[in-house]
């Protein structure tokens, strides 16, 4: 037994040393000349120091590209957080036939790559322009209404499974003494929903923040754009400034490595509570 905990022990930290090193190379090579990077990616670099950052930045246009990925992030959690809640807790006490079509359909949208769907979606947002003068297309909210709908599916599953878990007596005694039913929600079912609201939360930041492919088909004006978007800047038709490049991927995770940080304790303990009970 003692010799298998050893395997298994050797076997984790190899596989941590594999899933690191793609972060380590960004990270040393972040620092590093252009004929240091090419002599060796893996070797550290003469000196650390954060020149290619400032240069980076620069580049980037860090500030304006980070509040607006900060504004699409906070807007696109805010409302997947409240509106699958709230759909997850009235499809969870109306249990009937139509409820779980519903929830089935929330289910499968998980199921369907996006980029099956990606050039029909930006069909219909052009169609939604033209004909309603909404600006589904080249803005924040358009963009922040199409996350809404791709990230909605995971989390009505997940608040689905964890409400079951809550006693629907404490909801009958608060509506004896008075409570309304959007009061009943907020006021008795919501702050239960703690460690999978705090779940939910984590996967949308990533997903939203990480996300590159949808803001590009969706934004064109340059002052639009999110952080990951800029890092195209880096990458020309012709040439590659790869240590700028490294420095500005670095910029890009920072932030939802910190917050990761701060909120994974949660992260598994909602994920089981939403997928099993």
């Amino acid at each position: 037994m003692r010799a298998k905990n050893s395997v298994v022990s050797v076997l984790i930290v190899i596989l941590s040393f594999v899933f690191l090193s793609p972060i380590y190379i960004m990270l040393v090579n972040s620092f590093k000349t252009r004929s240091e990077l090419y002599e060796n990616v893996l070797a550290l670099p003469a000196s650390f120091s954060f020149e290619y950052y400032v240069a980076a930045m620069n580049k980037m246009n860090f500030l304006t590209v980070f509040g607006n990925s900060l504004y699409v992030t906070i807007a696109t959690v805010i409302f997947v957080i409240v509106l699958s809640s709230m759909t997850a807790w009235m499809l969870v006490r109306r249990d009937n036939v139509m409820s779980k079509i519903i929830f089935y359909s929330f289910v499968a949208t998980m199921l369907i790559p996006f980029q099956t769907l990606m050039m029909p979606l930006m069909q219909v947002m052009d169609w939604i322009r033209t004909y309603t003068h909404l600006p589904m297309l080249n803005t924040h909210e358009g963009l922040i209404f199409m996350n809404i709908g791709f990230h909605a599916g995971i989390a009505v599953f997940l608040y689905h499974g964890f409400i079951k878990s809550i006693p629907i007596a404490l909801e009958e005694a608060a509506i004896l003494d008075g409570c309304s039913t959007f009061g009943v929600f907020w006021r008795i079912v919501f702050p239960l929903l703690k460690s999978i609201t705090v779940t939910v939360a984590i996967l949308d930041v990533i997903a939203s923040w990480n996300d590159y492919l949808l803001p590009s088909l969706v934004l064109s004006d340059k002052g639009l754009r999110t952080i990951q978007l800029s890092t195209f800047y880096f990458f020309g038709e012709f040439t590659i400034v790869w240590n700028q490049a490294m420095a500005g991927l670095t910029l890009t995770i920072i932030p939802v490595v910190i917050f990761y940080a701060f909120a994974q304790k949660y992260i598994i303990k909602g994920i089981a509570a939403g997928a099993v009970k």
